[in-house]
């Protein structure tokens, strides 16, 4: 039996043209649940702080209150931490992405994973396709 092909299926919750939310931001948030701060998320994640705050901030501006919430630094530091909402939010999405992989078993999956190759091929099939016209 031939392995399955690997068909990945993304959620983006839009919020006008700007992802709202999506896996980037789903781990982020809980790299930041887990760091306590947004500079230490990004360093675990291997993205500037200005990405991560900019990721952020877009999340918090899309939602009826924010994902996150900060504490200016100080002496004693400052930090980060999941909403209420935050929290809300990122568990939804973690369970619609474990919703979706039962979309495995479905027909079209099935099909398009039948039809697809392993890998591309070396080189261009040699198929001649002439323009109409």
């Amino acid at each position: 039996m031939r392995p399955m092909a690997a068909i990945k299926l993304k959620i983006q919750v839009m919020c006008g043209d700007a992802i709202a939310f999506g896996p980037g931001k789903a781990d982020l948030l809980e790299e930041i649940g887990r760091a306590g701060s947004i500079s230490a998320a990004a360093r675990t994640m291997g993205m500037s702080y200005r990405r991560a705050w900019l990721l952020v901030d877009v999340m918090n501006r899309c939602w009826t209150a924010p994902l996150v919430e900060t504490s200016p630094g100080s002496a004693h530091g400052g930090g980060a931490r999941i909403s209420a909402l935050g929290e809300r939010i990122l568990r939804a999405y973690r369970q619609l992405q474990a919703d979706l992989t039962d979309v495995a078993d479905a027909p079209g999956h099935i099909e398009l994973a039948d039809l697809l190759r392993p890998a591309p091929l070396d080189r261009q099939p040699d198929h001649t396709i002439t323009p109409a016209g």
